[in-house]
């Protein structure tokens, strides 16, 4: 099972692709799959993952309506990737929009996926805990 930490800055190149990290590429031999994910990021899954996680849409998809509609957004927007001998990854354009993903990317592990952020959007969502880690809070 991979699993995916680290932080890296990089940005989109005029075609929308952005590098994804050395470190991570192994995983994404065979491709990947690029979602949109909770809080306005973008997630990329290995086959595996991305296998798990429609199993758990398509479970959620018999639990009522509102469940069912995610999950068929979910799928609607989910984009199988392919990572090119210089470790570009294209980003459609309507993920690149969900995300406000124009011109730095935050590419960062998040255990069991590789998310993408805006630099701004991520600064935003992650102060507080920023704020209490730095005044001795929980780590």
């Amino acid at each position: 099972m991979a699993r995916f930490f680290g932080r890296y800055e990089h940005s989109l190149d005029d075609k929308g692709r952005v590098i994804l990290p050395s470190k991570f590429r192994a995983h994404f031999e065979h491709g990947g799959y690029l979602t949109q994910y909770q809080d306005g990021c973008l997630s990329l899954w290995t086959p595996d993952e991305f296998e798990s996680q429609m199993e758990s849409m398509l479970g959620r998809a018999s639990t009522g309506q509102s469940d069912r509609n995610l999950a068929r957004l979910w799928a609607s927007t989910s984009h199988e990737v392919e990572v090119d001998r210089q470790g570009r990854m294209a980003i459609p354009s309507h993920l690149r929009e969900f995300a406000s993903l124009a011109g730095d990317v935050l590419v960062h592990g998040a255990i069991d996926r590789v998310e993408l952020w805006d630099p701004v959007r991520w600064a935003e969502k992650v102060q507080p805990e920023q704020q209490r880690l730095s005044e001795g809070g929980d780590g």
